[in-house]
């Protein structure tokens, strides 16, 4: 298996401008001054998928309180997403990455193990980006269920 670029505290996080599940767009640069937690989902409206996001939607104001803003990332169309959105209550923005460049540039894209089978495909993975754009923590393969609460601990937030 060829391994994807991995990410590593002190990298530059990737720069992207992508569309959003509000018809909008969003780019990295427009984040910068803020923490941002940047997640990797493989499908919206799958149970994995689901289940983490709603995890982030449910830790958001904490989350938020600590500085973060939470950023979901697929390469569904903007459209899906916006009914991942409504159908979920997510209070945070999703954005499409259809080529998957952006996922491939963050290591979040490439060949995983899948039920025994080798197959290409979103690697589930989160993304601590500081304030100035610099990656804080690359979590690559995390899982659905408990990943966030997970995460919280390692921020320091419980």
């Amino acid at each position: 298996m060829t391994e994807p670029v991995r990410l590593a505290a002190g990298d530059p996080a990737p720069d992207f401008d992508l569309p959003t599940d509000d018809g909008g767009r969003l780019a990295l640069k427009d984040l910068r001054g803020d923490k941002v937690i940047l997640y990797a989902y493989p499908a919206a409206m799958t149970p994995g998928c689901t289940k983490q996001a709603c995890d982030f939607r449910d830790s958001l104001a904490s989350l938020q309180k600590a500085g973060y803003r939470v950023v979901g990332i697929s390469p569904d169309a903007p459209a899906k997403l916006a009914k991942f959105r409504e159908h979920d209550a997510l209070t945070f923005p999703l954005v499409s990455d259809a080529d998957k460049s952006v996922l491939t540039a963050y290591g979040a894209f490439g060949e995983k193990q899948n039920y025994g089978r080798t197959v290409q495909g979103v690697i589930r993975s989160t993304f601590v980006i500081d304030a100035d754009g610099k990656i804080e923590r690359a979590l690559y393969n995390v899982k659905a269920t408990g990943h966030v609460a997970k995460l919280r601990r390692d921020l320091g937030l419980d």
